[in-house]
């Protein structure tokens, strides 16, 4: 794994946040107003302590898409769902977060993976959320102009998962995993609701929030990409949130979780070709953006390592000897992330 003295540290992370700033915004949510009423008495009695419920579920087989109205945010959201082999049974759930643009742009599991094909013998519920761009899947301190009123942990860990768990028939037991953003997010989630979770996978986070370094990388994905404001967020930059939000200083709280944390070095690797990139456009902007991003990923990743040594906390973490930050590695992290994911949950 390369070594990065201070200066290199400083240009890197200088870097990641100029490339950030190119990158390309997606449009608005695609939640939906809040309906009045559940569709039926099947949707009706899957509902969360708040007052959250679940709308409908549309579509047949295996691949289905569920409607939930949060309470928190008053909005309904979107869930991609892929169902077990054998529906007859209770099976467990892994939700799988996409990155920043939350997906609802084109960059999410179910258009640049396999899953449909990975899953397809697989006893288990996948649930992904549609929406939360740039939000960090947290809970803001206050509503945003520009990115709304996001209540993320609150929807995912009280108000989401004993809506999935009655409406899909599961048997209560989950795990949880999501790339780039929300290689952080699965991070801070685990650690607000430590009983929820039998394992994590993060994939190419930055898991630092309150140093310097960290707090750019999270600037240019809220503010400069997003057009949110940071301080409805988390607060001013030196408030204690940042601090809580920080899954670095506060690793203490990750022990019992059993958890895979990968990331790439930036340099080009096996999936950074004209072929599989579509062309010299997207290969340049895969190699260049992707390459300097996945090196600040490597140094949170390192971080968090450390830290995780030092508690003597067992982890699995896999420093990638080439790639940048891009799907072919995150499917890749999927695949040899899943034999722990499963044997967690009981498959």
């Amino acid at each position: 794994m390369p070594k990065f003295g201070r200066s290199g540290r400083a240009g890197r992370i200088a870097a990641a946040v100029a490339a950030l700033t190119i990158l390309p915004l997606v449009g608005g949510g695609l939640a939906q107003a809040a309906p009045t009423s559940a569709t039926s008495p099947e949707t009706a009695a899957a509902k969360s302590g708040n007052g959250s419920y679940l709308v409908r579920i549309e579509g047949s087989g295996r691949q289905q898409t569920a409607y939930v109205y949060s309470k928190s945010m008053d909005k309904t959201i979107p869930l991609k769902l892929q169902r077990p082999v054998d529906t007859s049974k209770p099976a467990p759930t892994l939700y799988l977060l996409n990155g920043a643009g939350g997906g609802e742009d084109s960059a999410t599991w179910q258009k640049r993976t396999d899953i449909a094909d990975f899953f397809k013998d697989k006893e288990v519920n996948v649930v992904t959320p549609v929406g939360g761009a740039f939000s960090y899947y947290t809970d803001w301190v206050k509503t945003d102009p520009k990115l709304g009123n996001n209540k993320w942990t609150t929807f995912l860990t009280q108000e989401l998962p004993p809506i999935i768990d009655a409406g899909l028939k599961t048997n209560g037991v989950n795990s949880l995993a999501g790339i780039s953003m929300a290689g952080t997010s699965v991070l801070n989630l685990a650690i607000a609701a430590p009983k929820l979770y039998k394992s994590v996978g993060a994939y190419s986070g930055c898991a630092e929030t309150s140093t310097p370094a960290g707090q750019a990388y999270i600037d240019m994905v809220v503010d400069s990409r997003g057009g949110g404001n940071l301080d409805n967020m988390w607060g001013p930059k030196d408030g204690p949130l940042w601090v809580e939000n920080d899954p670095v200083v506060n690793a203490e709280k990750l022990r019992g979780i059993e958890m895979y944390i990968s990331t790439g070095n930036g340099l080009p690797g096996p999936h950074d070709t004209i072929e599989k990139t579509g062309g010299m456009s997207g290969l340049a902007n895969q190699v260049v953006v992707g390459g300097i991003i996945e090196g600040a990923t490597l140094l949170c990743t390192n971080n968090l390592s450390k830290r995780l040594g030092q508690l003597g906390i067992p982890a699995v973490v896999d420093f990638r000897p080439n790639g940048t930050h891009s799907w072919g590695y995150w499917q890749d992290d999927l695949h040899k992330s899943w034999p722990m994911l499963a044997r967690t949950i009981g498959l």
